[in-house]
């Protein structure tokens, strides 16, 4: 806790309460602040009194000192740098993306300062108290390392600024009102009356009737009506200038916009997933009719009992997880010279957001039902739109699932999602002819596709793993006899 001294003058007050003159004595008091609050000790005056009225009148005098007195000995005391904060183990540096305030501007406890992008997500600086932003220590697109200083600021002051700026800004309102309201009136006509047309040709080369001869009105009405003669020099100065260069059509600029580092971060982890692992890519297709009626049905009640949107990835992630526990190469990693099989299912599912692919984790996505993965897809899923996605959103994953159907993609191959195995592809659903029963008939349709790694997975578990699906989906009810 801080503390200041201030002395104030007092006049002297008469004993028996007669109103002061000119010439009375006055008292100096001197007034100890501790942490922003003003105490006066008469004691310490030159000339002391006993009375504790004097009290709380010379407080009304001296506080505009003591309100000086702390801002000098406690907020410049208390100024402190914030520094670049600790983002994760695996992240030592990142890009300084905006600043959100500028110095001068106050802000609230917990309130983003900054943004900084890393190669994984957008971590958010935060003031750790409220106060005013006195410096800024980098530059927006600098590289700042961790621990690196940030911004500097006062804790304290967004009490103390507040009012007085709100007041400084009420006053030159109104002033600004008082000087419309005390312009004379005849300024006021003249700002609104338009300037005179100026004269027509036809009113110059009109004569003055009075005071004027009519022999010299008719010259000068002559001499005014005559046409000036063209230049004689104009068409051959026409035909001298150069023939205008005829103009391509379209635009050809060309913008250069330096990548994210998430950006780049997407494209090293795909290029290592192309170079190391052998993958290979096999197809299918799910007649989607059991699916389709299924959410028709229980939609509107699951959205009323639960407020979740019952889809379709609850239905693809639970066939997923079940056709998993029967291939669990399509579950497992290499690491180093081992395999690692999995018991559980860390279910990554590929968001499109504006800075690139994201694809946050369903941890032990084999324990839910439909409603509780449509929900947990539905939390992360915003998560990623609103930039709030977590280290912990992202790490580790088993098997993930991409749907590009929503895009209206038909066929795609997905790239696996180092060091997983396998990824699985979903597309949109289209009215097919198939032949049913030896009928032709229309079904919708949906081409599935299985991108994995030949290393670890052979043909045979690959489209195994893929019919597994197919059937789940195309009777739901299956997934409920499973053990």
């Amino acid at each position: 806790m801080s503390t200041a001294c201030v002395l104030s003058f007092q006049p002297k007050e008469h004993e028996n309460g007669a109103s002061r003159e000119v010439g009375d004595s006055w008292t100096l008091y001197l007034h100890i602040v501790h942490g922003g609050r003003a105490e006066r000790n008469p004691r310490d005056s030159i000339a002391s009194r006993a009375d504790a009225s004097l009290m709380t009148k010379g407080w009304k005098v001296a506080s505009t000192y003591t309100q000086r007195s702390k801002f000098h000995s406690t907020n410049l005391l208390k100024a402190e740098t914030v520094k670049v904060p600790q983002m994760a183990e695996s992240i030592s540096e990142g890009t300084l993306k905006s600043w959100l305030k500028q110095p001068g501007d106050i802000v609230q406890a917990d309130e983003e300062v900054a943004t900084i992008e890393t190669d994984k997500i957008d971590v958010s600086v935060n003031a750790p108290a409220a106060g005013r932003i006195t410096e800024l220590l980098a530059k927006e697109e600098d590289t700042v390392a961790v621990g690196q200083d940030l911004f500097r600021f006062e804790p304290g002051a967004a009490d103390e600024v507040t009012p007085k700026e709100q007041k400084s800004s009420e006053e030159g309102k109104d002033l600004k009102e008082t000087r419309d309201t005390e312009e004379p009136k005849d300024q006021q006509v003249e700002k609104g009356t338009p300037p005179p047309p100026s004269p027509t040709p036809e009113q110059v080369r009109k004569p003055d009737p009075a005071g004027v001869q009519e022999g010299t009105a008719k010259k000068e009405v002559k001499e005014t009506s005559k046409p000036a003669p063209a230049p004689a020099s104009a068409p051959k100065e026409a035909k001298e200038q150069p023939a205008p260069t005829p103009r391509v059509p379209g635009s050809r600029n060309e913008t250069r916009v330096k990548m994210s580092r998430m950006r780049l971060r997407i494209a090293e982890r795909l290029k290592e997933s192309q170079n190391a692992a052998a993958s290979l890519t096999t197809f299918n297709e799910i007649d989607m009719s059991s699916v389709i009626e299924m959410r028709k049905k229980y939609k509107d009640e699951v959205l009323k009992e639960y407020d979740v949107k019952l889809g379709y990835m609850s239905a693809f992630a639970k066939a997923c997880c079940l056709a998993l526990k029967e291939i669990p190469a399509a579950n497992a990693s290499i690491e180093g010279d081992e395999i690692v099989y999995r018991d559980y299912v860390d279910l990554s599912v590929a968001v499109a957001t504006p800075k690139g692919l994201v694809t946050p984790v369903v941890r032990n996505a084999e324990t839910m039902n439909f409603i509780e993965i449509e929900r947990e897809i539905a939390a992360l899923g915003k998560k990623a739109r609103d930039g709030k996605l977590t280290l912990e959103d992202m790490a580790g994953g088993t098997f993930t699932i991409s749907n590009g159907g929503v895009f209206g993609s038909l066929y795609g191959t997905p790239i696996i999602n180092l060091p997983q195995s396998a990824v699985l592809g979903m597309h949109a659903i289209k009215d097919r002819p198939v032949v049913v029963d030896g009928q032709i008939v229309i079904r919708p349709i949906m081409v599935v596709a299985l991108t994995y790694d030949h290393r670890l997975l052979d043909g045979r578990e690959a489209v195994t793993f893929l019919v597994k699906v197919r059937d789940y989906l195309e009777d739901p009810r299956k997934m409920l006899l499973t053990a």
